[in-house]
Order: C-alpha cells, then structure tokens, then sequence
C-alpha cells in the first residue's frame, strides 16, 4: 500500500501540531494522543496506510514537535491552540504557524527518501 508523499506530509504535520498543542496544554509528551491523531485523520481522510508506517511517523511527530521545532523557534502556546484547527479539528491551513510547520515536515519527509 503506497501513500504519496504530499498525504504523508499533511498526517506528518497533523500529528506533529497535535502532540505539540498537547504538550502546550498538559505539559506532558503524550503518546496516546499522537495514535489516536494518526486514527482520527486516517479515517477522516480515507486513507489506509501500514501499521509500522504509522509507528514511524508517530515516532517522527513526536521527534520533530519535542526538538525540531524548538530549533525552528516554532513554540505552540496554549493561546496558540484554538487558531491551530478548524472547527472540525483539521489543521487551519492559513495559520502562519500551521504552513511553518507543515514546511518542516515536508523536509522531514524528503530527506527520508
């Protein structure tokens, strides 16, 4: 099963910005949240993808929300959360800090290519 690297991108950024608005909100690293994430957005997008792939990608969020997006200076406040998603708990793709991050995890993904 093949997802492109554009699907791949979007759930890679969904799940980074949730465990990030998480973290902003309990202060805690919840892994929980990333699976259920990776759940969420896979059924709301239809897309199947392969357990280990999702395992590595869950992996790559959390790496990515704890460390890379400190270095990028990117820092997802409580106060930041609500403008992060819509209303239907999609990523709000006009937000400056949504297309911030979506560019980090776009490299993240090329460079595992």
């Amino acid at each position: 099963m093949f997802v492109e690297n554009e699907r791949r991108t979007e759930l890679l950024c969904f799940l980074v910005v949730t465990a990030a608005a998480s973290h902003g909100l309990t202060s805690e690293w919840r892994v929980d949240h990333v699976v259920e994430s990776c759940r969420l957005w896979l059924r709301r997008n239809a897309v199947k993808m392969p357990w280990l792939e999702r395992v590595n990608l869950g992996q790559l969020a959390l790496r990515l929300a704890r460390r890379d997006l400190f270095k990028a200076k990117v820092v997802i406040r409580q106060a930041h959360v609500q403008a992060l998603f819509t209303g239907e708990m999609a990523l709000n793709l006009s937000s400056t800090m949504v297309q911030r991050v979506l560019a980090i995890c776009a490299d993240a993904i090329a460079q595992r290519q």
